[in-house]
């Protein structure tokens, strides 16, 4: 597991996750997957495309997790 992805979801972060949030995780995933920090020129492309799915996963995800003992929308 990449150690700078931080958990999103409640308790374990005390607001909500901002989209912002989710792209940060996203790409050091990403980073993480493909081996590079930052892609060449011709893999720029299908690199970002692969963090803009990932954080999209990740907001559904998270919009669909049901915490107990959590209010949603409070």
């Amino acid at each position: 597991m990449c150690r700078s992805i931080k958990t999103l979801r409640p308790p374990a972060l005390p607001e909500e996750a901002t989209e912002e949030d989710m792209r940060a995780a996203a790409l050091q995933y990403v980073r993480k997957v493909s081996g590079f920090r930052a892609p060449a020129a011709h893999n720029r492309e299908v690199f970002d495309r692969a963090v803009d799915e990932i954080t999209a996963a990740t907001m559904k995800l998270l919009a669909g997790l049901e915490i107990r003992g959590a209010s949603r929308g409070a």
